[in-house]
């Protein structure tokens, strides 16, 4: 149970500190200008947010409760695994280009929603706010389906936003501070990781349904020299789901995920040069 409360916790902390962070610039924004008129719509906007993404918890919960142990199930949960991967890479990536302009941009929106109304503030809060939340709530739920069905997961996502929130207030007064390329590019490789054993179990659920071939096909089985319910064979499945054993299928994907995935996130970023014969026009003139 500590294992997978632990890989929840993670979650949780990683995007309540990216909800955290936006909640700060806002308020922030706000109390440099002066319109504490603000603060009831913005902290509206935020539990609308909470409350949606709650609701979403609850509605996958509800139907992968109700759906009878078997195909349906199986499928039910690969594909919610997929949607929660496609949301997470794009996340990574979307971090990596605004880490450095999330501030100036969330500034600006600001700016112009306080010109619109207390409805537009709202707005901006919830929907700056629901990204973070709904991707919690997908991953959270993938990653118990994968590991363990238990109230672990989310008492440890519980725990991670709080943490995030107690870490929030003590950014409040230093955001400007704040180095977010390197706050975001260490939880980022972790989120891969965990997206990584999330596709894993995704492909996993689509053999058992029959949906994919090999199923019967094993890349390795180490049960015999790794203790399952050991700790650490328990550490690896809840946080990286990776399993004792696995079928080729499984393990190419999660090998293929994590390694393109982390490849190019680390690539650098390269700088368009200008034409030649543009600059030697300019030369010319």
């Amino acid at each position: 149970m500590s294992t997978v409360f632990f890989a929840s916790y993670l979650i949780g902390l990683r995007d309540g500190l990216e909800a955290a962070l936006v909640v700060t610039i806002l308020l922030t924004v706000l109390a440099r200008s002066q319109r504490r008129d603000g603060l009831a719509p913005l902290w509206s906007g935020v539990a609308a947010a909470v409350v949606t993404a709650a609701a979403l918890g609850a509605l996958l919960t509800y139907v992968a409760t109700s759906l009878l142990d078997g195909v349906r199930l199986e499928l039910f949960e690969a594909v919610t695994s997929l949607v929660a991967v496609v949301m997470v890479t794009w996340m990574i990536f979307w971090m990596r280009r605004s880490a450095r302009t999330i501030k100036a941009e969330l500034t600006g929106k600001l700016t112009e929603a306080l010109g619109m109304g207390r409805t537009a503030i709202a707005a901006l809060a919830f929907v700056a706010v629901i990204r973070e939340g709904v991707e919690m709530v997908l991953l959270v739920f993938s990653a118990a389906q994968a590991a363990a069905q238990s109230v672990a997961p989310l008492l440890g996502m519980l725990a991670g936003v709080v943490s995030a929130v107690l870490l929030g207030c003590l950014m409040y007064k230093a955001v400007a501070k704040v180095n977010l390329g390197r706050l975001f590019t260490w939880t980022a490789v972790l989120l891969v990781l965990v997206a990584a054993g999330i596709a894993k179990y995704a492909v996993h659920g689509f053999q058992v349904a029959g949906a994919l071939p090999g199923a019967g096909t094993v890349a390795y089985d180490l049960s015999g020299t790794v203790e399952p319910t050991s700790w650490y064979g328990t550490l690896l499945t809840a946080t990286v789901n990776l399993t004792p054993s696995a079928t080729v299928l499984e393990a190419a994907t999660w090998l293929l995920y994590a390694a393109g995935v982390l490849l190019v996130f680390f690539r650098p970023a390269t700088v368009a040069a200008k034409p030649k014969a543009v600059t030697e026009t300019k030369a010319a003139a």
